[in-house]
C-alpha cells in the first residue's frame, strides 16, 4: 500500500479526503503550525476527525511547526483582528503564498520519510492564483528539482463543489471538522466568510448541518 501525505487543516475538505485515500493508501494527516490565529481549534478539530473516522489506514496528525507571523505581520490572519465577515468576497481571505509555504514543508518532511505524494483537498472554482492544476504542477516540478526527491500533487477534489463533497461523504461525522476563521470556544463564529461558505453548502447539498455555530450568519435568511 502507498503512502500519500494529506494537507490536513482540520477543515471539511480535507478531513474527508483523509477518509477518501484511505480506501488506497496508507494517509499520513499532515498538519502545518504557521501561527495563524485560529490554529489551535483547528487541531483539535483535526485529531477529533481522525479519531472519530478511526480508520486503520489513516495514521495520527503529524505537526510541522513553520512559522510565518514574522512575514504575515499584523494580517488578520494572525491577529485576529477584522476577520472577512459572511458577505465579503473569497478574495478577502485570500492568504500570500499560503500553498508555496505549505507545500515546501509538507516537501521537506516527504524527502525525509520516503514519501512522494502529497494531496490537497482543493475545489473546483477555487479562485486563488496558488490553486490552479498549472500552479500544482509547477510547484511539483520545482519541489522534485530542489529536493531531488520526485513529489507529485494530488488534488481529488479538483472537480468537486464543497456541496458535493457533502453529498458524497454524509454518513461521516462531518460536525467534527472546522471550517471557520475565527473561533470561540471550540464553536465556529457563524459570522465569517468560511462559516457562511458551509453552511450555504449543507444546505444546497440537502444535507442536515449539526455543526455549532455560535451565532446565526446570512445563511439562515
Amino acid at each position: 500500500m502507498s503512502k500519500v501525505a494529506v494537507l490536513a487543516s482540520g477543515g471539511l475538505d480535507s478531513c474527508v479526503l483523509l477518509y477518501d485515500l484511505a480506501s488506497q493508501h496508507d494517509v499520513i494527516p499532515l498538519y502545518i503550525e504557521q501561527g495563524l490565529a485560529w490554529e489551535r481549534e483547528e487541531q483539535k478539530a483535526l485529531e477529533r476527525f481522525v479519531q472519530g473516522i478511526d480508520h486503520p489506514r489513516v495514521s495520527a496528525p503529524v505537526t510541522l511547526p513553520f512559522p510565518i507571523k514574522q512575514l504575515y505581520g499584523s494580517h488578520w490572519s494572525v491577529t485576529g483582528v477584522g476577520v472577512p465577515t459572511a458577505d465579503e468576497p473569497d478574495e478577502k481571505v485570500f492568504l500570500p503564498a499560503r500553498n508555496v509555504l505549505l507545500f515546501s514543508a509538507a516537501a521537506i518532511w516527504c524527502h525525509a520519510n520516503a514519501v512522494h505524494d502529497i494531496a490537497v483537498g482543493s475545489l473546483d472554482h477555487n479562485p486563488f492564483p496558488d490553486a490552479t492544476p498549472e500552479f500544482f504542477a509547477d510547484l511539483a516540478r520545482l519541489l522534485s528539482t530542489a529536493l531531488s526527491h520526485t513529489i507529485s500533487i494530488l488534488t481529488p477534489f479538483r472537480h468537486a463543489t464543497k456541496q458535493e463533497v457533502i453529498q458524497r461523504f454524509g454518513q461521516l461525522p462531518l460536525a467534527l471538522t472546522l471550517t471557520c476563521n475565527a473561533p470561540q470556544g471550540g464553536l465556529h463564529c457563524g459570522g465569517c466568510n468560511k462559516c457562511f461558505e458551509r453552511q450555504q453548502a449543507f444546505k444546497k447539498a440537502g444535507v442536515q448541518d449539526q455543526t455549532h455555530y455560535a451565532q446565526s450568519s446570512q445563511s439562515a435568511t
